[in-house]
């Protein structure tokens, strides 16, 4: 019983600490983009338009960070997630250096263990099947 515990505490730690500082530190500043004056200015790195790409990854970044965070809909939500950081660290950044894509597969490899465990118990999701 206290493995069990302390693993859904430790999933609640993933969540709200990837989650949030997805939303916080990345999504955020997406989504002035949007309201901002000036002309959208974002890289188009799948051909879907700079528009699109933007509005791809700020769904991903606030959204469904924010969803993770909150552990509502977990499993559909880091999907998005996944695809922007696989995006992110192996289009955007492939001729950076190593030090600029790490963050990238670190919110990967977070999103991965969260989409492969689950929620947890301290979870909407988990709080939403209780009998």
């Amino acid at each position: 019983m206290l493995q069990s515990k302390t693993t859904d505490i430790a999933l609640l730690l993933l969540r709200l600490t990837f989650g949030g500082l997805m939303l916080v530190n990345h999504g955020w500043g997406k989504l002035m983009k949007f309201f901002a004056e000036e002309p959208i200015k974002f890289a188009d790195p799948l051909g879907v338009g700079v528009t699109a790409s933007l509005g791809l990854t700020t769904f991903a970044e606030v959204l469904c960070a924010a969803l993770v965070a909150i552990g509502l809909f977990t499993r559909w939500a880091v999907i998005p997630l996944v695809i922007t950081m696989l995006v992110a660290a192996f289009i955007i950044h492939s001729d950076d250096p190593f030090k600029r894509i790490e963050s990238a597969l670190m919110f990967l490899m977070a999103y991965t263990a969260i989409g492969l465990a689950g929620p947890g118990w301290y979870s909407v999701d988990a709080q939403l099947r209780k009998p």
